[in-house]
């Protein structure tokens, strides 16, 4: 059985776990299963994960939730949220580090990813003007 680093259920309503989702975080895979009669396990492997985007609307920070849109390199699953999760900023930056320790083991450049990158981005006026 894997160590799991972190472990949460999707929050509903007032911030409680009543929910049939549960994220688990290891050294190498994100795992988010789902479901109540039928179930669905998704295996994301950390050193696919492109980009990362923490979102925290008023309702969600009321309750101390987050939000993080994941973009990957994986063909099944190019994104994914982890949604409305407890220590959303710590969970970010844990599995930020995590990526980078998973590719730097596995000799990955962020190159590689980049002519299969078709997650959608948002783009500043900011960015544009340089």
């Amino acid at each position: 059985m894997a160590e799991y680093i972190w472990k949460d259920r999707k929050r509903t309503i007032f911030g409680l776990p009543l929910s049939f989702t549960v994220y688990k975080l290891t050294e190498e895979k994100l795992i988010i299963e789902s479901g109540f009669l039928s179930k669905k396990e998704e295996e994301v492997r950390l050193y696919r994960i492109i980009d990362f985007t923490l979102n925290r609307p008023l309702g969600q920070r009321i309750f101390g939730l987050g939000t993080i849109h994941c973009c990957t390199a994986d063909k099944s699953t190019p994104e994914f949220d982890i949604l409305k999760i407890k220590k959303s900023k710590w969970v970010k930056d844990t599995i930020s580090d995590l990526v980078e320790k998973q590719r730097e083991a596995k000799r990955i450049t962020a190159r590689e990813f980049l002519e299969g990158d078709d997650c959608d981005h948002d783009t500043d006026d900011a960015d544009d003007a340089l």
